[in-house]
Order: structure tokens, then C-alpha cells, then sequence
């Protein structure tokens, strides 16, 4: 069907409502053309038809629109407005008219570019609390999703032998040297977790989800990350486990060299789901992998459609180097974290988890944010929620969580005062329980300092004050067997401190 009529219509300005008489700005993608103009969008289907996809006549693309914003209107309502005809009136065309409908589009509001994670993440922007939220937001995001109750295993496997097919497509290409490494690595990650992906997709894990999780299907809009975008063409391809689903968005920080990001994505989206995802970790290798072979197919697909074979040789190799890190993650263990209130736990906990076991890095389990699950971080608790019994469950649960995730294969770190010579002791018998290695870390600084930052503080996790510290000072620590460490000075200094600490139980061996 020739479209040239509708899209010079729409080029023209008429479509919009209250036509400013500015020029209307075109964006051509591979099925869609996006007209916009001030703070309005309108997105056209191409009347196109590929092997997964089919937009040959107006019914199916009235239909592929609607999909669409069913799809993405829930989570993101300020964006994605309604599906309206292009209709036939007399000589031209209107919007909505009563014709016949010779095209439909998509009306949606415009968002500014710069407000895009890809865009925030281009300029250094992309920070913890940024990162914290977007994790938490997708976890809100899937939450929602509708169930689809089938075996993970065979899913995964049809996408291997679909990387396969394509990649033998393409031999002796450059940036695909290690593409045999990968299938044979691949192939044996899925023998080893195929039972857990399984069991995940008997459980409920496997959802109809986004399917097209990256930082540029994110949008941050009044100051919250909204997912849009989301794949609406296949509802095989959108339907997946939803570690896989946020896997995509993980390996697109990995790839940037964003693993503190990356880790801090994961933290809080695992934190949001109280639990219920930390086994599934240990499906995240081989996710992440494929996630990052299906970008570097797109790019050969892309180039050898272009007719510029070799053009993107370099982010193939990225992609695959990564794919391949992916599957090799080091052996997990378990480091905890204690001290005064203010003496920079949480800081250094943060700082060592990117790259530590498998990727993006260890998962951090913070007293603090654990007792706060499903509330905002720099929320305020009531007093009772800090009773002896309410600190015991706090702890019981991180430590349940941090054995799961152990036995998942990634490492964990313990963020949390341990001031009770008990719950020192149970966090290396959970190491113990597990069979991995286990450091404990004490933060030593003088009172002053620890009371000057706490003063200091704004929109903390932590509730604690002054009074609390003077408490905690006042009960003392008991035989402390950890690592001490000068956390007087810098967070870089303690983190060094920290680092050649657990290089030298690395040489050395644990005691």
C-alpha cells in the first residue's frame, strides 16, 4: 500500500491538534514513521511485512497500534494518549473524521530527549539514586505483568538456536571470533540451569513483560523512571522470565561500563520482590549473555542490510567479549560490612560490589533498605520499627536472602551496624552453611567524626541520629574479630583499606 498521501499529511501539520504552524519533525524507524511537532507525537506504521512481522494492510496495523497502547498506557498514562483514524474527507484527509479510515496512528505526548536513561547516562548523570529508582520502578512495572505459566528451558533454547542460525549467517565476520566460544558456553549454561528455569516458569516468573528493557525505552517524567516502548509485535518474544526482561537493561549498563549502575538496578528491584527472584540468580549469567549475542546479531543484521559488512566490527566483539565475561563469573562470597552509625557502611558496601562474583556484582543486603522494602529509601520509620524484635527479623531475613543468593551463585554483601557479637557470628555461619569465603569488615572512626556526619546527612536510608549513636556507644561492640579498618579519612582511603584486606585473605587463604 502507498502511504505517500498519509504521511505528507501528517508532515503537514493537520493531524496535530491546535496546529502551531511549526515545522513537523520526522523520525523513520525500521516498521514506524514518528511525526512531531511542540509537545505532541503521532506514530504511523509502515506498510511493511518481514519475516516477524506483518503491516501489509490497515486492519493490521489498526491492530498492532491498539496492542501497543495497551500495552504501554498502564505504566506510562502522561505519554501514550489514544489510537486515532486518518480518514478520507472529500479531496484530503483529517484526523478522526467520519470517513473511511484509510490509515490509523498512535497520539501520544512528547517527552524531552535529554529526559531519556540513555541520554542521562551519556552525560555522567546516571547516579545511585537514579539507578536505586529505576530498579524500584520496574520491579512496580512488572509486578503488573499478567503470568504466562510455561517451561523457561525450552524458551531459551529456541533463542540459542536462533543466535545460532544467524550467526552462521555471517562466518569469519569481523568482531565474530568468539562467536563458537560463546555457543559452546552458552549451550553449557543452559544444561546447568535449565531446571531452575523451569521451575521459575512454573512459579509464575515467566510473564508476559516489556521484552525491550534498555535505557532508551526509559523515560525519567516528573522525577520517576517509566518504562514505554514496550515490544508489541510478538507476544512470543515479549512474553519472558522477568530476570531476563531487566537482564537486558543490566547488560546495557554492563556495556557502558556502568556496573555500579548495574548493581544498584538490580538491588532494588530484587529488594522490591521481597525475595521471591534471588534463586532465579542464578539464570542471570547465561541471561545477561544472551542479551548481550542478540545486540551484537542486531548489529550484523543492521550492517549487512545498510551494505556496510564490517562497519559496527568493533561493538560485535564488545558484545560477545561481554557475552562470553557473562558465563564466566568468578566464585561467589560473602563479605559483611558493620560499625557505628555514620562510620560509612553503606558507602563502602556500594563501592565494592561492582564486578565482585558474577555480574554486575555482589548483592547488597542493607539493614536499613531491607527494613524500608517497599517504601521509599529516605522515608522516615516510627520508632517501633527498630524494637529488638523488629532488628532480629531484619537480620534473620538478610541472612535467609544472602544464603539463597549464595547458593544462586552470586556474591553477597552485608551492610548493617552488627553492634551484637551474635549477629557477627551468624553472618560468617552463613558463609560457613554456603562453603564460600567470608570477610567481616569493621569501620573504626572517633566519635566526633561519626556524629559530624550524621549531622550531615540528608535523604538517608538511615533514620539513625546523634542519640541513636550515643546509644550504640554506650552498648559497645564486645570481642571484635573482624578486619578493622581507618574509616576516619576519605571513602577512597577506606575503600583501598578494604580491598588490600581481602587481597591478602585471596593469597593467604581464610583462617
Amino acid at each position: 500500500m502507498d502511504q505517500t498521501e498519509t504521511i505528507d499529511f501528517l508532515k503537514s501539520g493537520a493531524g496535530f491538534e491546535g496546529d502551531d504552524g511549526s515545522d513537523v519533525e520526522v523520525v523513520e524507524t525500521h516498521c514506524s514513521v514518528i511525526f512531531l511537532q511542540g509537545d505532541a507525537a503521532l506514530k504511523l506504521k509502515r506498510a511493511v511485512t518481514y519475516d516477524y512481522l506483518d503491516l501489509s494492510t490497515v486492519d493490521l496495523r489498526h491492530a498492532i497500534l491498539d496492542r501497543e497502547l495497551e500495552l504501554n498506557r498502564p505504566a506510562a498514562p502522561s505519554i501514550y494518549r489514544d489510537v486515532m483514524p486518518v480518514t478520507r474527507a472529500g479531496d484530503g484527509l483529517a484526523l478522526g473524521g467520519d470517513g473511511e479510515a484509510v490509515d490509523w496512528v498512535l497520539r501520544m505526548n512528547r517527552f524531552p530527549a535529554e529526559n531519556e536513561l540513555e541520554r542521562i547516562a551519556e552525560r555522567g548523570d546516571f547516579d545511585d539514586r537514579l539507578a536505586t529508582d529505576t530498579g524500584a520502578a520496574i520491579a512496580r512495572y512488572h509486578e503488573q505483568t499478567p503470568e504466562r505459566r510455561q517451561p523457561g528451558r525450552a524458551m531459551m533454547a529456541d533463542i540459542l538456536d536462533e543466535l545460532g542460525r544467524v550467526f552462521a549467517e555471517f562466518p569469519g565476520a569481523d568482531g565474530t571470533g568468539r562467536v563458537s566460544e560463546w555457543q559452546d558456553a552458552a549451550a553449557r549454561a543452559l544444561d546447568r540451569v535449565g531446571a531452575c528455569l523451569d521451575v521459575r516458569g512454573r512459579d509464575g516468573h515467566v510473564r508476559r513483560a516489556h521484552g525491550d528493557l534498555h535505557l532508551r525505552n526509559l523515560v525519567v517524567i516528573d522525577g520517576r523512571p517509566v518504562p514505554f516502548d514496550a515490544l508489541e509485535f510478538d507476544e512470543d518474544l515479549g512474553t519472558c522470565d522477568l530476570l531476563y526482561d531487566i537482564g537486558f537493561l543490566i547488560m546495557d549498563l554492563l556495556h557502558r561500563d556502568l556496573d555500579r549502575q548495574g548493581c544498584r538496578v538490580l538491588d532494588a528491584w530484587l529488594r522490591d520482590f521481597r525475595g521471591a527472584q534471588d534463586a532465579g540468580l542464578a539464570a542471570l549469567p547465561l541471561f545477561l549473555s544472551v542479551r548481550a549475542a542478540i545486540r551484537a546479531m542486531v548489529q550484523l543484521q543492521t550492517d549487512a542490510a545498510r551494505e556496510r559488512a564490517g562497519a559496527s566490527a568493533d561493538a560485535v566483539a564488545a558484545y560477545l567479549d561481554l557475552a562470553c565475561r557473562a558465563l564466566d563469573p568468578g566464585p561467589p562470597r560473602l563479605i559483611a560490612v558493620g560499625g557505628f552509625s555514620g562510620s560509612g557502611k553503606s558507602v563502602l558496601a556500594r563501592a565494592l560490589a561492582p564486578g565482585l562474583g558474577a555480574l554486575p556484582g555482589a548483592v547488597l543486603l542493607s539493614s536499613d533498605l531491607e527494613r524500608k522494602a517497599g517504601q521509599r529509601p529516605d522515608e522516615k520509620l516510627a520508632t517501633s520499627d527498630y524494637a529488638p524484635d523488629r532488628r532480629d527479623a531484619v537480620y534473620e531475613a538478610m541472612f535467609d536472602r544472602a544464603a539463597t543468593i549464595l547458593d544462586a551463585g552470586h556474591s553477597v554483601i552485608l551492610d548493617a551496624t552488627f553492634i551484637d557479637p551474635a549477629l557477627r557470628d551468624e553472618a560468617e555461619a552463613t558463609a560457613a552453611r554456603t562453603g564460600v569465603p567470608f570477610s567481616g569488615f569493621w569501620l573504626d572512626a572517633p566519635r566526633d567524626t561519626l556524629t559530624t556526619r550524621l549531622e550531615a546527612r540528608v535523604g538517608d536510608a538511615s533514620d539513625a541520629d546523634s542519640s541513636v549513636l550515643m546509644m550504640q556507644l554506650e552498648t559497645g561492640t564486645g570481642p571484635l574479630s573482624w578486619q578493622k579498618i581507618d574509616a576516619s579519612g576519605t571513602p577512597r582511603a577506606t575503600l583501598d583499606q578494604a580491598r588490600q584486606a581481602m587481597t591478602e585473605v585471596e593469597i593467604t587463604g581464610p583462617a
